[in-house]
């Protein structure tokens, strides 16, 4: 239990229903849902259609979605993955005979067919009970209306200035008066509201084909991108069959490649080898760094579309493979990074839900960097993402781009079941670190007895790309003794990553939610 003296808050307890969200807007549309008779997957597209429009540098209906859904009394989530795929004339040599050895940034290249709303249209009709007219109107309403921008919103805004005022569509209206709306100021979107209802009215099509579509393409091509509207009009999501492991007795869930869930497994997997209570701070973090770097190498290595790649899951899992990374973690000195050659990106929403019912839902939507591209469409206002970055140029690779092929995803959700019950819905956001803040996560809850928004609060630290970033909440000490082992550590600019949880008491029924801090979001449930 926390502290009352010093600053926090406490998980918000339900005996019905609970959703958190990375903005109060979102988490209060969720709870009308809830409230209304709708179940977790009305809540989810709901909430996540509001923070489609407060929250625009973080997520969009230009970007990509997975989600983890258990109905009441399943045995095992069933696992969506609406991760877009390259145009059909994307390849390598075609990318390289333009002068490319990477994907820029704020590229055409970079745009993937967007997956959301494939992924949303299929969750609609396969599992919700409320069309898209109804869960949208709240999002439309901001949007035409005007909505307040919330202060973690604002900073993050603020960052990306330079690449929205490079776009003319991003200028027009993500921009007031030159500059990126402050705190507490109302931002409109009213293209976009146009485009959330046409998407309510036509379903699909009505973003993957017609107007919307010939928009997307037409303002694509016209940048030099290789988009077809037969790329957009073959769009869609699949199911696919969730991967799992098993720590301190309980069955950790993540969707398989092309995420990167399977690395979060592998972390979880090698720290099963110690008893992390009895660590002190500093063998803490530097047990989990260690652990990072091993298993980012993994992901690097085979993670990509297996649709046209091997990805050896089954091995990566075994414990054969966990025993061989376990044996190259020195406890008393700090291992060697890998190069990753990865974009840096850490622009994310994700929600957790639970319903009066029971039936659970993980779900995560994102446009990669801040703004995803920053390429804003003209007429129907639609922000597309950059999640084609993630693509290599260099045959061979797993994550080699090539037609129609989904990149390495870094948005993972996560469900944790115990006998076969629905124990935990989480996500950790941001980026790279999404792996290690899921592991994270389930080690301060089942190591360390945290509970569901301690688990979210606690001080957070990532080994990547040659340094251990901290927060200001790890101690000088432990700063110190880590720096002793070999750990080039530096301090955190803002929060690492954000996330979600429900948490389901088994014996009683009740449910406790949490929201991290680090955002401006909030968990609410009734």
């Amino acid at each position: 239990m926390r502290s009352f003296q010093t600053p926090g808050r406490s998980p918000v307890y339900a005996g019905t229903a609970a959703i958190a969200t990375s903005h109060p807007l979102a988490t209060q549309t969720g709870l009308e849902v809830l409230k209304n008779g709708g179940n977790a997957v009305d809540a989810a597209l709901a909430s996540v259609a509001v923070l489609c429009v407060v929250e625009p540098h973080m997520t969009g209906i230009g970007g990509d979605c997975f989600a983890l859904y258990l109905p009441k009394g399943a045995k095992a989530p069933v696992a969506l993955n609406g991760s877009g795929r390259a145009p059909a004339a994307a390849t390598a040599e075609a990318l390289r005979s333009l002068g490319l050895d990477e994907i820029p940034l704020s590229s055409p290249h970079a745009v993937t067919v967007p997956g959301s709303i494939a992924a949303w249209h299929k969750l609609k009709d396969d599992f919700g009970t409320k069309d898209f007219g109804e869960l949208f109107e709240p999002a439309i309403l901001l949007a035409e209306n005007g909505y307040p921008v919330y202060p973690r919103v604002a900073s993050d805004w603020a960052d990306e200035a330079e690449r929205l005022a490079a776009d003319e569509g991003s200028s027009q209206l993500m921009m007031v008066d030159g500059a990126t709306p402050a705190a507490g100021t109302m931002h409109r979107q009213p293209r976009l509201a146009g485009t959330l209802r046409r998407i309510a009215a036509e379903g699909r099509d009505g973003f993957y084909q017609g107007e919307v579509a010939e928009d997307i393409v037409s303002h694509l091509r016209k940048l030099g991108g290789l988009h077809t509207l037969d790329d957009f009009a073959e769009a869609d999501a699949e199911y696919v069959t969730p991967i799992r492991t098993a720590y301190r007795g309980v069955d950790i869930w993540e969707c398989p490649p092309n995420g990167q869930g399977i690395c979060a497994l592998m972390i979880l997997n090698q720290l099963a080898g110690w008893d992390i209570d009895s660590l002190n701070e500093t063998d803490r973090i530097h047990l989990m760094a260690e652990a990072t770097k091993l298993a980012y190498r993994e992901r690097d290595m085979w993670v990509g579309d297996p649709d046209q790649v091997e990805v050896p899951v089954e091995r990566l899992l075994s414990d054969a493979h966990t025993e061989s990374l376990r044996s190259e973690i020195d406890m008393a000195k700090a291992g060697p990074f890998h190069d990753p050659n990865m974009p840096v990106h850490k622009d994310t929403i994700y929600l957790s839900c639970v319903d009066k019912d029971g039936n659970a839902i993980s779900f995560i939507n994102s446009l990669f960097s801040g703004f995803g591209s920053a390429i804003m469409t003209p007429r129907t206002g639609v922000m597309l993402h950059n999640r084609g970055r993630s693509f290599k140029l260099v045959d061979g690779h797993s994550n080699v781009i090539a037609p129609r092929k989904r990149p390495m995803h870094t948005i993972i959700p996560a469900m944790a079941m115990k006998d076969d019950k629905a124990l935990c819905s989480f996500g950790v956001m941001g980026g790279q670190y999404q792996s290690t803040g899921q592991a994270t996560f389930v080690t301060n809850m089942l190591d360390r007895g945290m509970d569901v928004q301690e688990a979210l609060d606690a001080p957070r630290t990532f080994a990547y790309e040659g340094t251990l970033e901290v927060e200001n909440t790890v101690s000088e000490g432990a700063r110190a003794d880590l720096s002793a082992r070999g750990h080039n550590v530096v301090m955190a600019k803002k929060g690492i990553g954000g996330g979600q949880a429900v948490w389901i008491d088994l014996e009683t029924g009740v449910l406790s939610a949490g929201s991290d801090p680090r955002k401006d979001g909030c968990a609410l449930g009734y």
